[in-house]
């Protein structure tokens, strides 16, 4: 319970970026009215291997930006990626950051059947 409640005034404290007395009352109100879900050690085992996947991503981010910068990629391609089984809002989330992060690619649509849409940009095939 209360690693819940300093989670969320940590993640209103770097919303805000502000420590006024007034936005710590209403931080710790915030963080106390907010409902707390239920999540099973299997979502939570997913969401911590979600994340470790966008801290593995920003390295991946800044060589692909410099990549981009360095040799031109001028094709295109428009491909469908298949969404993981079962995932719940939060996780689908978290793969459309992932995949939006990376300067490469971007999510242009998720398809309620299970399926994203996913712009990329590539290299020039060559003949």
């Amino acid at each position: 319970m209360i690693a819940h409640i300093i989670f969320r005034l940590v993640i209103w404290f770097l919303l805000t970026a502000n420590l006024s007395v007034a936005n710590i009352i209403i931080g710790v109100s915030v963080a106390l009215l907010l409902p707390r879900g239920a999540t099973s050690p299997t979502r939570l085992k997913e969401l911590l291997q979600a994340i470790w996947k966008i801290v593995q991503a920003v390295p991946q981010a800044y060589s692909e930006a410099i990549q981009l910068i360095l040799q031109p990629h001028t094709q295109e391609e428009i491909v469908m990626e298949r969404v993981k089984a079962r995932r719940t809002p939060g996780l689908i989330f978290l793969d459309i950051f992932l995949i939006t992060f990376t300067p490469k690619t971007t999510v242009l649509k998720y398809h309620e059947d299970g399926w994203y849409e996913v712009h990329r940009v590539c290299r020039r095939k060559q003949p």
